[in-house]
């Protein structure tokens, strides 16, 4: 047996922007889902987990489709890729898949596309060495909004599959979306992130409030995001020009998810644009926290705990800070300086317990790689 692995994510810049075909600015994590896998004869998938002891869960490669509602939810991840490949033409005689991941779940972190893709990878080494990258993000996406139900849009896949370490991942949706060489580098373009040369950390403030993309809210922002495109005679609202053209939007919730996703366009393509010039990283600070201010009032997918992280977080020094991921739940990023870290953790800790909230989890993240097989 060999086995690959996939990282989680977090997003510099650029929340809720993937699904309107605009702009996103993520790097991959050093967490990743471990794969182990190796093929089998007798038509039949075997999937294991270390988080969920027990019996593992084994299926006819031939009955996945009928059996999606009868497997448990965390398997119809990996299950659903396997199902992806079969779907798409790929001869899959059997397999076994063991998982083991060091993603937290429900942090906002990405758990569920690292391990999608951790399979992805591991599936196409064994039964499609010709799949590109691009096609393997296509499969661990169509996974996750056909098999699982989770109506994801490119970001988390993209970044498991294409970050590279030292590198933030500017990635322009629609490009990728279009042009069939995106993948050889037409539509992404790999920025420098190297906060360790200017003195500076990128912490992750872990609420404990897992987020769930099945239960409804990310759909729902989805469904108004479209309607607010509609309302404004544009394919997607990446063709909105400016926040005042949003504004336009006679209905106030559909016209302020509108300048959401437009403003935070513009915040991804600014903060690369720093990046990309080399200039001190502490200079997207403040672009962090407006993206946060936009995500809580504009979009409503904040939560009081992701707000108490980031007011301790800029409170005890921090350049910026935002939640990333979908929402409603998961987990803070705070730029902040090396020798002011334990400092703001302190703070994040003293907040949580003056709300009565428990001690979130705290760990320092640098720019990792992509999914990659590892023996």
């Amino acid at each position: 047996m060999r086995t690959w692995v996939a990282p989680g994510r977090v997003n510099i810049i650029g929340e809720h922007t993937d699904y309107n075909e605009g702009y996103v600015l993520p790097i991959a994590l050093p967490l990743v889902v471990r794969c182990t896998a190796a093929g089998r004869t007798d038509g039949r998938v075997r999937v294991g987990s270390r988080q969920r002891p027990g019996e593992p869960v084994l299926v006819a490669v031939s009955e996945l489709t009928a059996q999606r509602a009868r497997v448990p939810g965390w398997s119809r991840y990996p299950l659903g890729v396997v199902a992806e490949f079969a779907r798409r033409g790929v001869r899959i005689p059997g397999v076994d898949l063991e998982l083991d991941g060091a993603v937290p779940i429900g942090a906002g972190l990405s758990s569920s596309a690292a391990l999608s893709c951790a399979v992805a990878v591991a599936l196409r080494d064994l039964f499609a060495p010709g799949s590109t990258d691009r096609e393997l993000i296509d499969v661990a996406r169509a996974a996750e909004n056909d098999y699982v139900g989770a109506p994801t849009g490119l970001l988390d896949q993209s970044a498991a599959i294409l970050c590279t370490a030292g590198h933030a991942l500017l990635l322009d949706v629609r490009g990728f979306i279009a042009d069939a060489t995106a993948a050889r580098g037409v539509a992404h373009e790999q920025i420098p992130f190297d906060l360790a040369r200017f003195g500076l950390e990128l912490l992750v403030i872990d609420t404990g409030q897992p987020h769930e993309l099945v239960d409804g809210h990310y759909a729902e922002r989805r469904d108004q995001c479209a309607a607010a495109a509609a309302a404004l005679g544009v394919t997607a609202l990446r063709d909105v020009a400016s926040a005042a053209d949003a504004d336009r939007i006679a209905d106030d919730v559909l016209r302020r998810r509108a300048r959401h996703v437009v403003t935070e366009n513009a915040r991804v393509l600014a903060v690369a644009e720093k990046l990309r010039d080399g200039l001190d990283p502490r200079e997207i600070g403040p672009i962090l926290t407006e993206g946060h201010a936009s995500l809580r009032d504009d979009f409503e997918v904040s939560t009081p705990a992701l707000d108490v992280a980031v007011d301790a977080a800029l409170a005890a020094g921090a350049h910026g800070a935002r939640m990333v991921g979908g929402g409603f739940g998961g987990s803070v990023i705070a730029l902040v300086d090396r020798e002011r870290t334990e400092v703001v953790v302190e703070s994040a800790r003293r907040r949580f317990t003056d709300a009565g909230l428990p001690d979130p989890r705290t760990f320092v993240v640098v720019p990792a790689a992509g999914a990659h097989r590892i023996d």
